[in-house]
């Protein structure tokens, strides 16, 4: 679920930067943001307080032996400190948002944040040109060059300690028993080799997806569509969550447009909902997802199953856990109790 938070974390870096100044005339935006000197320090300054608050977590529930180092609110940011730096350093541009055409007609600015912006794409296409050349460039012992299986059982059994590829590679040379021991490919393809799906090449991909989310563009369908050949499993780039591959970046990056678009029509243009009671923990966002992490599988959020194999318990104990942490949050909400970092 955190990869459409990524998407909204670019929109709302640019929307945290810009709305700081915005000039006077209507159809102009000022990203000036704040001082180029207080800017990075708070921005650095958030992001190791969100490592930290993942790391507490860890060390409440394992020892330091069993600490994974990558994580969710880890590349999260890792992800807002490169785009704060970005938007700071080649983001001070004034943005028209219409232009007047010779009928005197407002008409929308086409492509105008790729001109603008060139220098943010230039660093995003050096970026991904590098998760290009790592991923199916980087020799892997044993393993095909390329390789984006999930090893063990799969693709016939023939490359069983090929789990992730160069990535898996990358992050097992980086973190060694520090990252995450049981992936979801463990069970259905009885895997052995640790993967972390929030390693380093990931993070490369969820740097893209956060930017994606500044600049909102719908070609990313198109984009995604052309990556995988419209197919689930093939293509030149299958679409792979755990590996955060191109074509799953795209991809997501289109849907969480067309819900950005869908949403901001009902909410903001025609007012036929409100966005309860979704708001609640959205105020309340970190709470929530330590909270999950300290008392997730703790009656009455969680509980034994009598049945594991039983789909319909299983959904309706998730169902029920966050039913819990929305109603928890709508009363903090009442409370006017928000946590902030």
């Amino acid at each position: 679920m955190h990869n459409r938070l990524v998407f909204q974390l670019g929109r709302l870096r640019l929307t945290k930067l810009s709305s700081r100044s915005r000039e006077g005339r209507q159809g102009t935006l000022l990203l000036t943001g704040c001082r180029l000197i207080n800017l990075p320090k708070n921005t650095i300054y958030t992001e190791i307080k969100l490592c930290k608050c993942f790391i507490s977590c860890c060390v409440v529930l394992v020892s330091w032996s069993w600490l994974r180092v990558p994580g969710v609110l880890q590349r999260l940011g890792v992800t807002y400190l490169v785009l704060s730096l970005l938007q700071t350093f080649w983001g001070q541009i004034s943005v028209p948002l219409r232009t007047v055409s010779r009928s005197d007609k407002l008409t929308p600015v086409s492509n105008r944040d790729l001109t603008l912006y060139w220098p943010q794409w230039l660093i995003m296409v050096l970026l991904e040109t590098l998760w290009l050349c790592l991923t199916f460039l980087l020799p892997v012992p044993n393993c095909p060059t390329g390789y984006l299986g999930a090893g063990g059982i799969g693709d016939d059994g023939l490359y069983p300690n090929c789990t992730g590829g160069a990535a898996g590679l990358i992050d097992r040379w980086m973190f060694g028993d520090n990252m995450f021991r049981y992936p979801t490919c463990r069970e259905m393809y009885q895997t052995t080799q640790p993967f972390d799906p929030e390693g380093i090449l990931g993070t490369i991909n969820s740097v893209l997806m956060g930017f994606l989310g500044m600049q909102v563009r719908v070609r990313l369908g198109i984009s995604a569509a052309i990556l995988t050949k419209c197919t689930r499993d093939a293509g030149f780039i299958p679409v792979n969550k755990n590996l955060w591959s191109l074509s799953f970046v795209t991809c997501l990056g289109c849907f969480s447009f067309l819900l950005l678009g869908a949403m901001y029509f009902i909410i903001d243009v025609r007012g036929w909902w409100r966005g309860q009671p979704f708001i609640y923990p959205g105020t309340n966002s970190i709470l929530v997802y330590v909270g999950h992490s300290l008392l997730g599988f703790y009656f009455p959020f969680s509980w034994d199953m009598r049945l594991w194999d039983s789909h319909w318990e299983l959904l309706f104990m998730n169902l029920w856990g966050t039913a819990l942490w929305v109603l928890i949050s709508y009363l903090l909400y009442r409370k006017r109790f928000f946590l902030k970092i």
